[in-house]
């Protein structure tokens, strides 16, 4: 029975992986399209001059993104002991 719930927890790893890679590749994949729509390239001199302006309106500064990643480390290590001691002390014997 410890090896179904191995490879069903496996299986869901690799779904998971698998629909996370899907979601972002149409956006990886994107390229320019030809004015007009006609689903070819772009090309250089098709006389359309598009400008394109990046505006930042936030964001969150690297010592802020270094506490959340020191944060969520401390916690996993957190479960990971408190799991650790109640696997331990289920697994005790106790002498008669």
């Amino acid at each position: 029975m410890n090896h179904i719930r191995r490879y069903a927890g496996i299986l869901a790893g690799l779904i998971g992986t698998v629909t996370a890679f899907s979601a972002a590749a149409p956006a990886a994949f994107a390229g320019p399209v030809a004015p007009g729509g006609g689903g070819g390239p772009a090309t250089p001199g098709s006389g359309v001059v598009t400008v394109t302006r990046t505006v930042v309106m936030g964001g969150m500064p690297g010592w802020q993104v270094a506490l959340i990643a020191i944060g969520s480390a401390l916690i996993a290590a957190a479960g990971a002991i408190v799991a650790n001691h109640l696997r331990q002390r289920r697994l005790a014997v106790v002498p008669a």
